[in-house]
């Protein structure tokens, strides 16, 4: 079919040939002749890159009246970016109609916009929250609006713009026509199509969230630790890579793009934390391909419409399946082929499986090239750019004696070599000492994988020439080896051989690191971020003398039921005493809750003598369990005023409540200062 055949004006066909466009895609087959239809309410469902832009601009300026100074047209989409291309696009198709697109959004001038839509507009392209305050300001009437265009629907609804979306649809009049185009049909887009539309066409180019199959879709599974360095080898593997890598979160995606410039790639990040001046100019950059890569948040993509972008990298894969069939459709643009990458550990192959499924789509197990691989498509590249390098002839001529006389003593190929090596050392060095980045995808969990053996773990000995590290947070706030392996290694520049062993415990962790990065690890740690959580990390000033996971244990007498007791002065520090067995000892900065008692059970005339410690900023307790346990204690620093006591008699009874400011408290035996939100530390 042609585009003569679909029934456009003959001043919209001569505008899309000046264009370039040849056939129709599919999505505009489909749509087009029956949005050029009086009653159209329609539903088209299509991945991005697949002409749905056309699909409803060419009707949409086809349908508006020359002339026109009241909006007839509304196109509703959920970026600056996609508003501003929208507007472009459709200058173009009506390039020789009588009508004027205005384009309104947020971050700039909004009296600019006010004067331009006062001056005239027949079709008004707009994001929800400029268009919702032009509507507050009355500086804008909708009601005389025929065709409102909903433009990726269900990023706008994954936003939080649904509320907008409602109060906009009820200023525009009763009877209209409704357009909705979305990559994806959750249960919000059906309710507006149900809402807001009678008897819609439903066209679905492939099945409902199926990807496009011009994107081959590639996993590859590498530990959490190892992640940046297989981004980076993948960038290596593809020299001529224009793409995007996509990060869960701000601070990851500037982690990334910092790092990457740092050692000489072309990227910048593009997150919420940018002003919009500096957002414009990213994008500037990246859409005239002086920016090679970009790194960018879920949030920060939506509505990237930008042609011939290569590859997609995912470094973590997005919570929402829906998210990554957007983040794969930037790529294979209008036609084009293109590649998702994705980056998973062990534990996330299920989530593979589940993409497939719900995609209707096939994933390839790859493998992270090596270093041989690498070195040789990087001196292929260096090769072929020298081949096709202009040579100025007038400029260089003078040159060429000297330069002669210089190489006189080498020959051809020992030129060559001496002259590919130096670009090409640098590899060769970098990749030298790499080892295999791939991880088995059947082991299923890589928690352990930067932990010791149990053998290793029989000792709680800092390791010969290792400064042993606390650090403030644990398993409850998402940490893993893993994890904090890639918070160390971000913060300070180091690799993950500097560091080594690790420790994970429920509300605290430790880690081991060589001595000579210990000012470079205390500096730059302390204060960043995981997950949401400040970072806060100490050096553990004594070793212990007990025993490992049932012995004394790290902190005044273990983390979980040691026997073993030991003394000494310990900063960091949370809890006081084993839960089994005694200790005293000294902890500051922390919640050290001081004495240990003995369990206390139905058995009776069990004795034991608590220890005593002190914690200056946290608790202090003193105390003594004679027939069960009984503990008596006052607080500094921490809970202020509050005495507390427990007694557990024979029977394993337990009595009393709780107070924070002045009151009273008791608990069972054996209790411990209980921590409420994040550790208590020096700098609370």
């Amino acid at each position: 079919m042609t585009f003569e055949e679909l029934g456009l004006k003959s001043e919209v066909l001569k505008s899309i040939k000046e264009l370039g466009f040849e056939a129709p895609t599919p999505i505009q087959e489909q749509a087009i002749p029956h949005l050029l239809g009086k009653d159209s309410d329609f539903v088209g469902l299509a991945q991005t890159g697949t002409g749905k832009t056309a699909a409803f601009g060419l009707p949409l300026v086809n349908n508006i009246e020359n002339h026109a100074k009241t909006p007839q047209g509304l196109i509703i989409c959920p970026t600056r970016e996609l508003c501003l291309q929208i507007a472009k696009d459709l200058d173009s198709y009506s390039k020789y109609l009588k009508v004027s697109i205005v384009a309104v959004y947020g971050g700039t001038d909004i009296r600019k916009q006010m004067s331009d839509i006062k001056r005239g507009a027949s079709v008004i392209v707009a994001t929800p929250g400029r268009l919702m305050d032009l509507i507050n300001r009355k500086a804008i009437s909708l009601s005389d609006v025929e065709y409102v265009v909903l433009d990726e629907a269900d990023e706008m609804l994954n936003m939080g713009f649904k509320e907008d979306i409602d109060a906009i649809l009820e200023t525009t009049p009763e009877k209209k026509n409704v357009w909705l185009f979305s990559a994806t049909m959750p249960a919000d887009v059906a309710r507006i199509a149900k809402t807001y539309m009678n008897d819609p066409l439903e066209v679905a180019i492939g099945h409902k969230n199926q990807s496009n199959e011009n994107i081959d879709h590639i996993y590859y599974v590498v530990k959490e630790k190892d992640r940046y360095a297989a981004v980076k080898r993948l960038i290596d593997f593809n020299p001529n890579i224009y793409g995007l890598i996509f990060c869960r979160t701000r601070q990851e995606t500037g982690s990334v793009a910092d790092k990457l410039a740092k050692e000489g790639y072309n990227a910048e990040p593009l997150h919420g934390d940018l002003s919009q001046v500096q957002r414009d100019r990213v994008m500037d950059r990246f859409r005239k391909k002086d920016l090679q890569i970009l790194v960018a948040t879920d949030v920060a993509a939506r509505g990237l419409d930008i042609d011939n972008i290569t590859h997609v990298i995912n470094y973590n894969l997005p919570d929402d399946i829906e998210n990554y069939t957007h983040r794969s459709g930037r790529t294979a643009r209008a036609g084009r082929k293109g590649e998702s990458l994705v980056l998973v550990n062990t534990r996330e192959t299920g989530k593979i499986r589940a993409i497939e499924k719900q995609m209707r789509t096939t994933f390839t197990l790859g493998t992270v090239p090596n270093a041989e691989e690498i070195c040789e498509i990087q001196l292929l590249k260096l090769i072929h750019k020298v081949i096709s390098t202009d040579v100025r002839e007038k400029d260089i001529q003078k040159f060429m004696p000297t330069i002669m006389a210089e190489f006189e003593a080498l020959s051809k190929e020992e030129v060559i070599k001496h002259f590919v090596s130096t670009e090409f050392n640098r590899f060769i060095e970098y990749y030298e000492r790499a080892g295999d980045l791939n991880a088995s995808a059947s082991k299923g969990d890589d928690r352990n994988d930067d932990r010791p053996n149990r053998r290793e773990r029989k000792t709680n000995e800092t390791e010969s020439g290792k400064t042993r590290f606390f650090v403030s947070i644990g398993r409850r706030d998402g940490l893993n080896p893993g994890g904090l392996l890639r918070l160390i290694c971000d913060a300070t520049g180091l690799n993950s051989g500097n560091v080594g062993r690790i420790d994970i415990m429920t509300s605290y962790s430790f880690f081991e690191a060589d001595n000579e990065y210990s000012d470079n690890i205390l500096k730059k740690v302390n204060g960043a971020e995981y997950e949401g959580n400040a970072v806060s990390i100490e050096i553990t000033k004594d070793k212990p003398s007990g025993g490992g996971n049932r012995g004394g244990g790290e902190r005044s007498g273990g983390d979980r039921r040691g026997g073993n007791s030991f003394g000494g002065k310990f900063q960091g520090g949370r809890d006081g005493g084993a839960r089994r067995g005694e200790s005293g000892g000294r902890s500051e900065g922390g919640y050290r809750g001081g004495s240990s008692s003995n369990r206390s059970d139905d058995r009776p005339r069990r004795e034991s003598s608590g220890g005593s410690s002190r914690s200056e900023g946290g608790y202090r307790s003193e105390g003594r369990s004679e027939g069960g346990n009984r503990s008596e204690g006052r607080s500094e620093g921490g809970y202020r005023g509050g005495n507390s006591s427990s007694r557990s008699e024979g029977s394993g009874r337990r009595e009393g409540g709780s107070s924070r400011e002045g009151g009273n408290s008791s608990s069972g035996a054996g209790s411990r200062p209980r921590t409420f939100g994040k550790p208590f530390n020096k700098k609370d």
